[in-house]
């Protein structure tokens, strides 16, 4: 397993090329193995200044403390300079987010340096391709501070033979959950997202993903609408809680694209281990996240 050690966050600017060649579709891109290659940085100082306009975006109040999603974002320069190398076998175009799980071992503070490492795991079959992890890990002092887990999805066409065991296969209902209805010690509200949500956290994180960014851009890939970020939706989401212990996780799916602007219903509840919440269109049944926080 080879590691690559950086003094710092790599400037996206210096693996451009690399990126916008990664994006070109590569066919049948079925994969054997993922790279086993770890991005580590020993010591990561905080950029206060980003820090800063991150928690304003997301809606983190400044108390000292680092958001539980801030070092998925930092990790996604790491990611993207892994998804640019030759070994990686998927094209970036089209990859999805799925799903997303972040845990907080205890809490952390803007003025500690942590040591971030990201690495590739877990390839499986997927009914609509084949998916993959990324995982990236905090360590403080050697202690194992905070963990991510970033699943993504990339679509693939059928060989015939799969499309006929599709088509021999009993089809069943999709049955969407019910709504998430708030209890005593939950609550709903409506959260207006404005058009340039997607610029604002794409300056922020690094994810300059056109699909984000204006409707020109988001056309060309087949959506009518620029769409949020999944991992500003999660942020924005957390940031509602107020009342988290030191340590727990939180476990999202990305269900439905949040066109941008938009009108959407938070909505949270309690549970014996934790809380549950969901990003809903507005006055419908429709889920953009469906989301769990665990108490550790």
């Amino acid at each position: 397993m080879a590691e690559h050690t950086f003094k710092e966050l790599p400037k996206m600017h210096t693996t451009y090329a690399n990126v916008v060649k990664s994006l070109i579709p590569l066919g049948d891109n079925r994969a054997n193995s993922l790279p086993t290659a770890v991005y580590r940085i020993e010591k990561m100082a905080i950029d206060e200044t980003n820090l800063k306009n991150y928690r304003q975006i997301c809606g983190f109040v400044n108390d000292g403390r680092i958001p539980p999603t801030y070092f998925a974002v930092l990790s996604q320069t790491l990611q993207m300079n892994m998804m640019a190398k030759p070994d990686f076998p998927f094209a970036m175009l089209g990859l999805v987010h799925t799903e997303n799980s972040v845990t907080q071992y205890r809490t952390i503070y803007d003025t500690e340096s942590p040591t971030l490492s990201v690495r590739l795991d877990n390839l499986r079959a997927h009914d609509k391709g084949q998916e993959f992890d990324f995982i990236t890990t905090a360590h403080i002092d050697g202690e194992l501070v905070w963990e991510g887990v970033s699943t993504y999805l990339s679509r693939q066409k059928k060989t015939a033979e799969e499309r006929q065991a599709e088509r021999d296969k009993p089809k069943t209902p999709t049955q969407t959950p019910p709504r998430l209805v708030p209890d005593d010690n939950g609550w709903e509200e409506l959260i207006y997202i404005p058009e340039d949500i997607g610029r604002r956290y794409a300056f922020v994180s690094g994810d300059f993903n056109l699909i984000h960014l204006h409707p020109l851009s988001a056309r060309a890939f087949g959506f009518p609408k620029a769409i949020a970020h999944g991992m500003w939706s999660k942020a924005a989401s957390i940031a509602q809680f107020h009342d988290l212990p030191k340590a727990y996780r939180v476990d999202v799916s990305f269900k439905l694209p949040i066109f941008l602007p938009s009108k959407i219903d938070f909505v949270a509840c309690q549970e014996d281990d934790g809380r549950a919440f969901a990003l809903y269109s507005s006055g419908t049944d429709k889920p953009h996240l469906m989301g769990k926080i665990t108490f550790l």
